[in-house]
């Protein structure tokens, strides 16, 4: 069972209590027109190319035998600027743990742990549930950092082997939420509802997209929600649209504002 990783972020400190890993796993069943990470919404593995800064020099386009180029018609280790690179990297439970418990003293010391982020963890929770097996039995804090957009089962399997909950609540309106992310809401509040009962520290978090999230009405229906329990407002990423020409993508935020 191999999961695929866009990302391992060393020593964050904003994905949960104390200095930790922050591993990210590509897929993602909503695709939020705010999404900072787009290469973490498709399972594949992606090319990057930083166009802005490519020279033209053809370098990546000579060599039609190498394999990157055969995959994704450029063939990365010839850009001497290093510009290109793909995305999703795979590996095993076993050697993803590893990674992790290699630094179990610094992340202990630090009052820390790992925090599995995405794109949506839960989309490959195959992987992420062996992952876990092994960490706890070598006693690294977990914590998940979530959508909630994954059948009932899956979630509560993966609950029970998580030590703190970071659990996205974005838009109230079932309608509206399917119109900016791509996905009705009812399971996400569902699970949310499971999360509640579980006895699992967490924290709601709500992005604060502009005219979207941020309205008084969706505001006031996520508060009545989440009443009693923590409630984070996380600001809008004025950055998030850097990374889609990269991928050769649009950032559609500005698509929103005009619905």
């Amino acid at each position: 069972m191999n999961g695929k990783i866009f990302d391992i972020k060393e020593f964050s400190v904003h994905d949960g209590p104390g200095g930790r890993i922050t591993v990210f796993l590509k897929g993602c069943p909503l695709k939020c027109l705010w999404c900072h990470n787009p290469e973490g919404q498709s399972l594949e593995s992606e090319l990057m190319v930083k166009r802005s800064f490519c020279k033209g020099c053809g370098a990546c386009v000579r060599n039609k035998e190498s394999e990157t180029y055969k995959k994704y018609g450029r063939d990365v280790s010839a850009c001497p600027e290093n510009l290109i690179s793909v995305v999703g990297k795979e590996y095993t439970p076993s050697e993803l743990a590893d990674k992790i418990i290699s630094y179990k003293p610094l992340l202990d010391a630090m009052g820390g742990g790992v925090t599995f982020s995405g794109g949506e963890p839960l989309m490959q929770y195959e992987f992420l549930s062996e992952c876990a097996d092994i960490l706890r039995e070598n006693g690294v804090h977990i914590a998940l950092e979530t959508c909630g957009f994954a059948k009932s089962k899956v979630f509560t399997e993966i609950l029970a082997k998580v030590d703190y909950v970071m659990y996205d609540i974005k838009i109230m309106d079932s309608e509206k939420h399917k119109l900016y992310t791509g996905c009705p809401n009812e399971i996400i509040l569902q699970n949310a509802e499971l999360l509640k009962k579980s006895g699992v520290p967490f924290v709601f978090r709500t992005p604060m997209i502009p005219n979207i999230t941020d309205t008084r009405d969706n505001l006031e229906r996520i508060e009545e929600f989440t009443k009693g329990f923590s409630w984070e407002k996380i600001p809008y990423n004025e950055l998030a649209g850097a990374k889609y020409p990269h991928l050769d993508r649009t950032y559609s935020l500005e698509i929103s504002e005009k619905i």
